[in-house]
């Protein structure tokens, strides 16, 4: 059997894509040996060692042999680009690749590459770095095609990209009546970059209160429009009856729905009683989605399609339309509604002891904002409802503590909007102990939906979050060490390691890096058949069951529920509205046949949701700050890298920029292990975690790119010294300056004096 590492080195090394069949072949393994093979791969891949799938793997943390490529910048001639794809963190930025197009005799030929184009590639890791082979173009996608126009001196038009990755503009052929500062929508002029680009739809002032969550849609691909055969579809579902004759009648139960002020939907609501032996019976009552989207329909394949609701600050682009999202399944105030109920049995010292879910009918008593039911709390003045659902909850909380799950401080910005849509207020979401309350009650009944498919061995989609790789943990580990602090791997790894880790950290600024360190540390969640627990949680099992209106997950596990517990509905007799709706509600063959196609999609779809709502908190962001410009506030630095370090507002959020260029002329070494810029004359350190006062530089509404810098008179020039290499950085007015090229560049738009655009210009900087 071939050694980890001499795997590991095939990988990297092969000319074709390495899965278990090519590593066996090439080890020659048969037999038994191939059963070892696998179970080996297995373990590399749950160590962190090795990522992708069995029919091709590659390094963790490295990219893919075979692998879809980004333009991202051309520089005398040469092409770089990145992974079109690239999840591994945040603080990480994606690998640069130097794009190789051979010219050999018989091998293709491709058109001049330019910024923005899609290739897939070969990808090969050698001493000199990461390369990519073309293999073939791909076809645009309107995510570098939207842009603003501006207007150069000499008259030319150009689309400046709204895309912070994209640094250059793309010449106009055609501007189809556009007109300067217009947010537009535009596709290639023809088959050659000289060709430039065509208007197709002019979208209006970008500045416009919509336009921030449609260059987000835009960008992300998320699909927005239902089509007529999904809407009347949609329609005849609403118009299903709901009846106590053949669901539970908990009508007469006072449920209430804690939601956010401005919930645009009511998937869950819930109610608790004492059992008279210190314990409690709970309820959580969940919107019966599966009664009304049926696998098969038209409503099923769109809702596949998008995997989740997306929410941005002026609107929700809905999984389901808004008949079922927002009227029928939301589970409202006052009336009769069909929901899939999860009743628990909860011992005095907070744990299940039993579970049981029916179909039923409710109807909910309240809904209730977060912040009405804290005040009706503190205030003692609560109904006998909301005492005893703080009363269970306060046994649940203590079960969650023996737990210890993963404990960060993680802040959520709120943006708000008046009536026109414009900004009121951006501010960090306040944490209440309502949040908590209904946060609880939403894992118990998670924990109980993946237990209650367990014991009746059905399929089950869990939510999977697996223990830190091992090469995040060393790197963990090394970073402790530059505090002082150690990190011993030969322990078992739980949550509650990371949390003494930083209850033992006292220094307020300290304790933000480390935090910063663990989060980084930590893998990221996804959607699977197969359980590996949860480990922020620190549950064995986990699945999502709370939130159908807007996951596809929680309706697949609704569905699993109704086929393990015989809770079909009976189809309504006739030739109603109903009648061209699919019988069955339960799984449908294929997902029940192979839960991991679907599951792998809704993980993507889930991410990508995550990004564009993301994107576009940036973009309200920045817009909020532009007229701000040239003020100074306190910051924290979130990540640091050879070429810079990004910061955030406290309190407001909005990462930035600042480049290393602009830290004075001293020469800055990056230690990669503390991630810090270090002065190798002055000594002055930027650690991720800090706080430190700068000065907002540059605030581009469009694509939410915001640009620190040091306040006056800080990062002054001391005198220069001889050329340095490595990771060491000279800076300074002439550090790195380049050529500049034609046309607008670095995204080109940001507000003039009076909220008009105005063109500006970026010199590039070539990396040495």
């Amino acid at each position: 059997m071939p050694s980890r590492e001499q795997i590991i080195e095939f990988i990297q090394t092969a000319d074709m894509l390495a899965g278990k069949r090519e590593i066996a072949k090439a080890f020659g393994l048969k037999g038994q040996e191939k059963i070892a093979l696998k179970k080996l791969l297995r373990d590399m891949a749950e160590e962190g060692l090795i990522d992708g799938r069995k029919t091709a793997y590659h390094r963790m943390g490295g990219v893919p042999k075979v692998t879809t490529l980004k333009v991202m910048e051309i520089d005398d001639g040469e092409a770089f680009a990145v992974p079109e794809s690239w999840q591994p963190d945040d603080a990480t930025p994606p690998p640069r690749l130097r794009v190789i197009e051979h010219k050999k005799r018989g091998s293709p030929k491709f058109p001049a590459l330019k910024i923005g184009d899609r290739i897939l590639a070969r990808t090969e890791e050698t001493g000199g770095g990461l390369s990519a082979h073309i293999m073939k173009k791909l076809p645009a996608r309107t995510e570098g095609l939207m842009g603003v126009v501006e207007i150069d001196g000499a008259g030319k038009a150009w689309l400046a990209p709204v895309d912070k990755r994209v640094r250059q503009s793309s010449p106009i052929a055609d501007t189809g009546g556009a007109e300067a500062g217009q947010l537009v929508m535009a596709e290639p002029a023809g088959r050659s970059a000289r060709a430039g680009v065509k208007v197709v739809e002019i979208l209006g002032d970008p500045l416009a209160p919509r336009s921030f969550s449609l260059i987000a849609i835009s960008k992300h691909g998320i699909p927005h429009v239902f089509s007529e055969e999904t809407l009347a579809e949609a329609h005849d579902a609403a118009k299903l009856p709901v009846s106590a004759d053949t669901r539970e009648d908990l009508r007469h139960l006072p449920i209430v729905a804690i939601d956010p002020a401005d919930a645009r939907d009511h998937d869950d609501a819930i109610w608790a009683q004492p059992d008279g032996n210190g314990g409690f019976h709970a309820l959580i009552a969940i919107a019966d989605v599966s009664y009304y989207v049926r696998p098969g329909g038209a409503l099923d394949k769109e809702a596949r399609k998008r995997g989740n609701s997306v929410y941005f600050p002026d609107r929700v682009v809905p999984m389901l339309p808004e008949v079922l999202s927002a009227d029928v399944c939301s589970l409202r105030q006052g009336e009769d509604r069909a929901a899939m109920a999860c009743h628990l049995n909860i011992s005095a010292n907070g744990t299940i002891t039993g579970w049981r879910f029916t179909r039923a009918i409710v109807r909910i008593d309240e809904v209730i904002a977060y912040e009405d039911a804290q005040a009706r709390i503190d205030s003692g003045d609560a109904a006998e409802n909301l005492t005893d659902l703080w009363d269970c909850w306060k046994v649940l909380a203590d079960a969650r503590a023996k737990r210890d799950p993963l404990e960060l401080d993680l802040p959520e910005r709120r943006v708000m909007l008046d009536d026109q849509g414009k900004i009121t207020e951006i501010a960090i979401r306040e944490r209440l102990d309502a949040h908590r309350v209904v946060e609880e009650y939403m894992i118990s009944a998670n924990v109980a939906a993946a237990k209650a498919l367990e014991s009746k061995t059905a399929p089950v989609v869990y939510r999977v979050h697996e223990t830190p790789s091992r090469e995040k943990l060393v790197a963990l580990r090394e970073y402790m060490e530059t505090f002082g602090k150690k990190l011993a791997l030969g322990q078992v790894i739980t949550p509650g390691l990371f949390n003494r880790m930083l209850k033992d950290v006292t220094d307020e600024s300290e304790k933000a890096q480390v935090m910063e360190a663990v989060l980084r540390s930590q893998t990221q969640a996804y959607y699977g058949p197969n359980n590996a627990g949860h480990f922020g949680l620190a549950l064995g099992s986990y699945a999502h069951f709370t939130s159908p209106i807007r996951r596809y997950a929680d309706l697949l596990v609704h569905r699993a529920l109704v086929d393990a517990f015989h809770l079909e509905q009976p189809k309504p007799a006739g030739d109603g509205p109903s009648a061209g709706l699919p019988p069955a509600t339960g799984l449908a063959d294929r997902d029940r046949a192979d839960l991991s196609r679907i599951t792998d999609a809704i993980s993507v779809t889930e991410r990508r949701a995550m990004e564009a709502e993301r994107d576009t908190i940036d973009r309200y962001v920045a817009a909020w700050l532009s007229a701000r410009v040239g003020e100074t506030f306190e910051t924290r630095i979130t990540g640091v890298q050879s070429f810079g370090f990004f910061a955030t507002i406290v309190g407001l959020g909005g990462d930035g920029l600042v480049p290393v260029s602009t830290l004075g002329a001293d020469y800055y070494n990056y230690d990669e292990a503390a991630r810090a810029l270090v002065g190798e004359r002055s000594g002055t350190r930027y650690d991720t975690g800090q706080r430190l006062q700068l000065k907002l530089a540059e605030a581009n509404p469009l694509t939410g790119a915001l640009k620190f810098q040091l306040p006056e008179g800080e990062g002054a020039p001391i005198e220069p010294r001889g050329e340095r290499t490595g990771f060491r950085h000279k800076t300074g007015p002439k550090a790195g300056a380049g050529k500049t090229g034609k046309g607008p560049k670095g995204g080109g738009f940001k507000p003039g004096p009076r909220g008009r655009p105005k063109n500006i210009r970026h010199q590039s900087r070539k990396r040495k």
